[in-house]
């Protein structure tokens, strides 16, 4: 019987993770709903070594140690420009543990189920579901964190025969599931974790392009979901609750970028299989643009009323965002109306430009949503377009058959002016041309972004 004080501690932890996950949807409240939920954790982790007689604390407590220590020392060396597959990373950590304790757990319960009614079927089927989804939450997440850090080509990977491989694997590992209840054995759940493991593989390998991001937070509510059922397993309430909210959030989120992307979760994870792809040729264009100096930028920008920044992932990788918002505090000290005009898919994960500007004290007043700017556009004289490319691309509206087509843009093509900072002609992240880049009223500022921001700014401030 678990003790009053343990229930109404883990009750608390409990409620501690609703209010974490409510504090994280604002900016003013972020910081102390993460703390909250961390201190939750915390003390979720500790409650067991006071009133459960633990076998190898020691091994437990060095395990626990290891893992501090590498996520303080990850969380500290990450990049802001890493964070999305740092999240995917940890996330498949979070599976693999799930599956490996549920296997435990198995090991545990074969012997209990020669007694009639020991164990329930749910118990079984939620023990099956932990390591099969656990696995495929971990084998999945190693595979966007590879894409992302440039580990293995961000191109779909496809070969003949795929899908038969993928639709075997999923019947047998349901097949499995099932004799896990019926009749389970051991090496039942071990062949279950490694057809998660494949189908993980598979489920990912063939996803490319912009379409990562949308894949972790799919895997995001895997794990979730995988932890849930394993706090059904272990009779544990804070796992439970804590999965359950991680599942549900994770869905959500996967609905929402996949909305801000116009596509369906279908589309993204199994398009590449009938000969689609979210990546176009991914070659620089040598068509004539019109390109112009730090000076001749500064000319547009210093003499504009109406200003609007839409920053990129580009930014991120320059970490170019303190000169940037120098450069809107000397425009708006010269009377210039100036906002940030944020996609909700802008970086490589919803939120990734919000945090990237805060972390320059940009005021979160000028941070304007996707739908509350978008008709601000027509009254714009110059658009700044900073590392972004894919969210401003008119192909998206009037391409039909091109990778992002549907999905919903910044209306940057109806500014007076666009002034796009970039590399090279190189395309975004979905590898199609930009036409805008070719638009009369564009002018492109070619280098890196933070040095050119800097030069800007110089510019601007000598006018």
């Amino acid at each position: 019987m678990t003790p009053t004080w343990v229930q109404l501690t883990y009750l608390a932890c409990a409620v501690s993770f609703i209010l974490a996950l409510k504090g994280l949807s604002g900016p003013k409240t972020a910081r102390i709903g993460n703390i909250i939920g961390a201190v939750a954790a915390v003390v979720a982790v500790a409650v067991p070594f006071f009133y459960l007689e633990l076998d190898h604390v020691v091994l437990i407590l060095v395990a626990i140690a290891l893992g501090t220590a590498g996520g303080v020392i990850g969380a500290q060396r990450v990049q802001m420009t890493q964070m999305p597959q740092m999240v995917a990373l940890f996330n498949g950590v979070g599976g693999g543990a799930a599956a490996l304790v549920a296997l435990l757990e198995l090991h545990e319960l074969i012997p209990l189920t020669e007694l009639d009614g020991a164990v329930s079927w749910f118990t079984l089927a939620a023990t099956a579901f932990t390591v099969a989804v656990g696995s495929i939450s971990f084998a999945g997440s190693v595979v966007t964190f590879a894409k992302l850090q440039e580990l293995m080509t961000s191109r779909p990977v496809v070969f003949p025969g795929l899908p038969i491989v993928f639709g075997l694997a999923l019947v047998a590992t349901i097949g499995l599931s099932v004799k896990t209840v019926t009749g389970p054995m051991i090496w039942v759940g071990v062949v279950l974790a490694l057809l998660g493991l494949l189908i993980g593989l598979l489920l990912v390998l063939p996803v490319g392009g912009a379409d990562v991001p949308i894949v972790i937070s799919l895997l995001n509510a895997f794990t979730g979901l995988t932890v849930a059922a394993g706090g059904y397993v272990l009779d544990n309430v804070v796992l439970l609750v804590a999965g359950t909210l991680v599942g549900a959030s994770g869905t959500f989120l996967t609905m929402l970028m996949a909305n801000a992307m116009g596509r369906s979760v279908a589309n993204i994870l199994f398009g590449a299989l009938k000969g689609g792809s979210t990546l176009g040729a991914g070659v620089a264009s040598d068509r004539p643009v019109k390109s112009a100096g730090p000076e001749d930028v500064a000319i547009l920008l210093g003499y504009a009323d109406r200003v609007i920044i839409v920053p990129g992932y580009g930014l991120a990788v320059a970490q170019a965002q303190h000169t940037l918002r120098e450069l809107v505090e000397v425009l708006i000290a010269r009377g210039t109306k100036v906002d940030y005009a944020i996609h909700p898919v802008a970086g490589r994960m919803p939120g990734h430009m919000n945090v990237l500007l805060a972390e320059a004290q940009v005021p979160y007043e000028q941070l304007v949503e996707m739908d509350e700017i978008n008709s601000e556009f027509k009254h714009t004289d110059v658009v700044l377009v900073v590392g972004a490319n894919d969210v401003v691309n008119p192909a998206a509206k009037t391409t039909p058959g091109a990778p992002i087509y549907g999905m919903p843009i910044l209306n940057a093509d109806e500014a007076q002016q666009v002034v796009f900072m970039k590399r090279s002609m190189r395309p975004g992240f979905a590898g199609i041309e930009n036409e805008l880049l070719f638009d009369p009223r564009t002018t492109l500022l070619f280098g890196d972004a933070k040095d050119s921001l800097g030069k800007l700014l110089n510019a601007v401030k000598a006018l």
